[in-house]
């Protein structure tokens, strides 16, 4: 019988894969919204938000 090798690559270090982490604080509300639009949609809530940031990042205008 042929010894079964386990081929292990290095792991890419945190934010090298295109993301980051960081907590915020929001409120109750807000997170009850989230999760029902996450229930509806089958969506998790990391992903909804990073989906609105990038709306609201798009779309904001800064006044003068």
């Amino acid at each position: 019988m042929e010894d079964a090798k386990l081929l292990l690559t290095p792991k890419r270090p945190k934010g090298e894969d295109g993301y980051r982490t960081f907590s915020i604080r929001i409120k109750e509300e807000t997170v009850r919204r989230l999760d029902e639009i996450s229930a509806s949609t089958g969506r998790s809530r990391n992903e909804l938000i990073g989906i609105f940031l990038n709306y609201a990042a798009d779309h904001c205008k800064i006044s003068e």
